[in-house]
């Protein structure tokens, strides 16, 4: 309800109430969720001198559920009814000085601010059904003397969050079911079904993508369908009611007998719905995506996936990246274990070769001593003196260091 709530003038002490209206601070803001603040000002205009006892504001929600006895029934039996309180706030905007009886308001416009804060307990998401309904609502009432109690009412619209990127709600659901088609012998043949859904949440106006195969074995030509349902279950006095309707629906094409189909992703958008509603005792609303074969003559062939509808989208983007990332996490965790934090030196060749390998491989002949040229010696006899020869001690720091720097300034031509 948008803008000023106004009343008519009130009868009585003159009638010197022009109107009176409740105003919410932000008219744009569509609901409320648990632990915000709900903030406005009550409007009284008036025509001359008004006394007031009160002025006060109230805040209130309520589920409740009822419906009347069934035609059996006795006519005494009492109607099934239960109610639960969600919400209770009374605010005084305006009261008389202590010991007096009445305040005097001069006659013109006048503004209340009120300002009070939701429960952080959760609470449920408003809803208007067949034989119950969840509702909160702000009433401002004006006490005067002499005169009739003057309110004004306006609804306060209440929505529980529930997010899809939960790990339940992201969850694929899959589903398989045959029938045979016939009766005693008359069978004709099978009929399986096979339907599955990426995740079990989505929220309003998404498009959900139907995976599935139908196999038609019998002698029908049957109609592969889809729809989503809505059950709304009210529980009173020990008893329920259900109520179940299609919010939506999409066709497939005819499959012959013998034949087989497959949705590779048939989509099938979700309209604008109330939330699933779980979390009341006594009002429950629920949905299912039903996939279902329509076969001329006989029952149909039905499977029932359960859906949750949300509050908050998939953000399948940002799901990803933090699998991603704690994939990567896992897998570079092994590196902080086998690591050292200072690099070892290599072994020395002295210590992998053990002396009798060494002496197996040297030369059977003697070398020369006063050698002084290499063509003066053996190749072979060179490459046996330094086969098994160790390379220098393993060190950081160069033990020739040169006295002109290495790094040069390297320019690039392109």
């Amino acid at each position: 309800m948008g803008g000023e709530a106004g009343s008519p003038a009130a009868a009585g002490a003159g009638g010197r109430v022009k109107s009176l209206g409740l105003v919410f601070e932000d008219e744009r803001k569509g609901c409320y969720a648990s632990g915000e603040t709900v903030a406005g000002h009550v409007l009284l205009e008036a025509a001359g001198p008004l006394a007031l006892r009160a002025l006060r504001l109230e805040a209130q929600g309520r589920a409740t559920a009822a419906w009347g006895p069934g035609a059996g029934a006795a006519a005494a039996a009492p109607a099934p009814a239960a109610e639960v309180e969600y919400l209770n706030v009374r605010l005084s905007l305006r009261e008389p000085p202590a010991g007096a009886g009445t305040l005097l308001l001069q006659p013109g416009r006048h503004e209340f601010p009120f300002s009070f804060q939701l429960p952080s307990e959760p609470l449920v998401t408003s809803f208007t059904g067949k034989y119950g309904s969840i509702q909160y609502c702000v009433r401002a009432v004006l006490e005067r003397p002499k005169a009739p109690d003057q309110s004004v009412r306006r609804e306060l619209q209440v929505i529980s969050h529930i997010d899809v990127n939960t790990p339940a709600l992201l969850t694929p659901v899959l589903k398989t079911q045959e029938k045979m088609v016939g009766c005693w012998c008359f069978t004709s043949g099978p009929v399986s079904l096979s339907a599955k859904i990426e995740r079990k949440g989505y929220c309003n106006g998404e498009a959900i993508p139907i995976y599935a195969e139908i196999e038609n074995c019998s002698s029908r030509l049957i109609v592969p369908k889809a729809a989503i349902f809505q059950t709304q279950t009210y529980l009173a006095s020990g008893r329920t009611k259900t109520v179940r309707h299609m919010v939506a629906n999409v066709r497939g094409s005819h499959i012959a007998s013998g034949s087989t189909d497959t949705w590779n992703g048939k989509t099938l958008k979700i309209p604008p719905v109330t939330p699933s509603i779980l979390d009341c005792c006594i009002i429950r609303v629920d949905y299912s995506l039903a996939v279902y074969i329509h076969i001329p003559g006989a029952k149909k062939l039905m499977l029932e996936l359960p859906l949750v509808i949300g509050t908050i989208p998939y953000n399948g983007f940002g799901s990803r990246n933090s699998s991603i990332a704690s994939q990567f996490l896992m897998d570079m965790s092994w590196l902080t274990l086998t690591l050292p934090e200072q690099p070892e030196a290599p072994p020395n060749y002295a210590d992998v070769v053990s002396e009798e390998e060494f002496a197996r491989h040297v030369p059977p002949f003697p070398l020369p001593v006063d050698c002084e040229e290499e063509a003066c010696c053996p190749v072979f006899a060179c490459i046996q003196e330094f086969r098994f020869q160790p390379p220098p001690l393993y060190s950081e720091v160069d033990p020739h260091p040169s006295d002109i720097e290495e790094a040069q300034p390297v320019s690039f031509i392109l």
